[in-house]
């Protein structure tokens, strides 16, 4: 009989939980999936994102839950707002005012009962280019295929040759070369936010630890319309490309289960 408690037990250093609190997960998914909803709902020409992050703010605590990225390392809000350029960590403002054709990455994050859920979206604003349309689409398209790959026996880079090769399959149909951004990548996440192991977007498949059922991670590809050089803003955390072209994040966090991969991010009822 085991009496240590699923939350210390790991393997190769990570959390693995029980199906029970895989259920918490799923419950602080749920805000964070009813969060972005109404993120999206009030994201149009003239909103600012400083008004977006009020909105987050107040949906995941009227949901009883806090917020993961307000205060994370000092970062000020309750949500990543990343505009056009801007790939990942943009900080929202009440002077970022969205017009019509803006590209908006939102990444959100909330804790319930001392379990996490992150997610991202990538939303157009108002109408959009048909080149954007389509780098949104191959990045969630991306996301989706790392998601099949989180299957009990995989090797985590599994995940990785998955999202990679469903990019170059998207740069291929849609005659552009997406730029892959290999500085930041997917994590666990479980207890905290940010934990072991990190998910590159990119690998051959076959190595890093075996996936196990009741391992968490958060898969979350960004891809860019031109090169995949990212330059870090002087406000310590706002990544944008390095040769101004648009980009896109997409992020679900995804349980491993004996059933297959759990999507704890969905919206309630999905």
């Amino acid at each position: 009989m085991n009496l240590v408690p699923s939350v210390l037990r790991r393997h190769r250093g990570i959390e693995i939980k029980t199906p029970g609190e895989l259920d918490a997960m799923r419950a602080a998914g749920i805000v964070v999936a009813r969060t972005l909803a109404a993120v999206a709902e009030a994201a149009k020409p003239g909103v600012s994102t400083g008004d977006l992050d009020e909105i987050a703010e107040q949906t995941i605590r009227a949901a009883g839950a806090v917020p993961s990225f307000k205060g994370y390392h000092g970062f000020p809000a309750s949500i990543c707002a990343s505009v056009n350029e801007q790939v990942v960590h943009g900080i929202p403002a009440k002077t970022t005012v969205l017009a019509e054709g803006d590209l908006l990455s939102v990444d959100c994050g909330a804790i319930l009962d001392g379990w996490h859920g992150d997610s991202a979206v990538t939303l157009a604003i108002g109408s959009v280019s048909a080149a954007d349309q389509a780098l949104s689409a191959a990045t969630r398209a991306a996301m989706l295929a790392g998601i099949e790959a989180a299957v009990p026996g995989a090797r985590l880079t599994d995940i990785s040759h998955a999202v990679q090769s469903s990019a170059e399959t998207s740069s291929a149909t849609d005659g552009t070369e997406y730029g892959q951004i290999v500085e930041y990548g997917g994590h666990g996440i479980g207890t905290e936010m940010h934990m072991e192991p990190f998910l590159p977007n990119v690998g051959k498949p076959g190595k890093g630890p075996k996936l196990k059922p009741g391992m968490a991670l958060a898969i979350e590809p960004m891809l860019t319309g031109g090169s995949a050089e990212t330059v870090e803003l002087e406000d310590g955390w706002t990544v944008v490309t390095a040769d101004g072209s648009r980009a896109a994040h997409w992020e679900h966090t995804v349980a491993i289960t004996e059933d297959g991969p759990r999507v704890l991010t969905l919206p309630e009822g999905s």
